[in-house]
């Protein structure tokens, strides 16, 4: 009897120990592909904001964007773009490129907004640039690895894409009744009314000037959602006395939708 149960503790060690040696080889194999992976979409990733020649900086950073269709188009939040422009400074809405402190700015004009789901797209000028992937290789799931990249920063530090990375921790509605009608908000009470549909929370840390990056897969560079810092949290977080430091996503559909809407087609 001892050594059957010798027999099974071996065998329960081994068992044990195989997991372990799993797990090993594939961390560094994950952080190899999401290398990989943040390798090739950075060009793919520009800051969206403001140009004024006589205001210093003339630049002024407002979102992350990320380019889709050919080429041309760049989708980012639409909470993040200025709802008027000033003609008589000259002041016109644009793209940034490059890196560092070498930043090249394209004009840029909105093409459609979607104003439900915080979304808009832009079409720029000058020479195209590499369009990201959009749709999931499988259904997003709870507990799914992504990253996303952007500019939590801005350009105060030079235009450096910065990545993140997490889980899907919950795919919820957008906007939750509270317990008390007293609690809600214009905000949550505006989109109760209109159709609901669900968002992604991240167990990732995103700041102002992340809204607007993709979130992808890391072993494929898919866009599964759109980081979505202030327009989702006004909603899910309108009840509580001091709003948490999660993050939001808007699933890619959406904007694959607005996309469709306007008329571009999307790789």
């Amino acid at each position: 009897m001892m050594d059957r149960m010798r027999r099974g503790d071996h065998t329960r060690l081994a068992r044990w120990a195989a997991v372990m040696v799993t797990m090993l080889v594939a961390a560094p194999a994950r952080s190899a592909e999401l290398a990989e992976t943040v390798a090739k979409i950075k060009s793919s990733i520009v800051a969206v904001g403001t140009v004024q020649p006589a205001r210093q900086p003339s630049a002024q950073f407002l979102a992350t964007g990320f380019v889709v269709g050919q080429g041309a188009h760049v989708i980012t939040n639409a909470h993040g773009l200025p709802d008027l422009l000033d003609p008589q400074t000259k002041e016109t809405l644009a793209i940034f490129i490059g890196r560092g402190k070498q930043i090249e700015s394209r004009p840029a004009t909105k093409l459609a907004i979607d104003p439900i789901h915080d979304l808009a797209l832009l079409k720029f000028e000058g020479a195209p640039l590499p369009p990201l992937r959009l749709g999931q290789s499988k259904p997003s799931r709870e507990g799914q690895e992504v990253a996303f990249t952007g500019f939590p920063l801005g350009v105060v530090l030079g235009l450096f894409p910065v990545t993140h990375t997490g889980i899907i921790s919950a795919i919820s509605p957008i906007a939750i009744p509270a317990a008390e009608a007293g609690l809600l908000d214009g905000y949550t009470l505006k989109r109760l009314r209109q159709e609901p549909y669900d968002v992604f929370q991240l167990d990732a840390t995103a700041y102002p000037g992340n809204s607007g990056s993709p979130l992808y897969e890391p072993g494929t560079g898919r866009v599964v959602g759109v980081i979505n810092k202030v327009f989702v949290q006004q909603s899910k977080e309108a009840a509580l006395e001091k709003p948490s430091g999660i993050t939001y996503a808007i699933p890619i559909q959406h904007a694959q939708t607005l996309l469709k809407r306007a008329g571009v087609t999307a790789r």
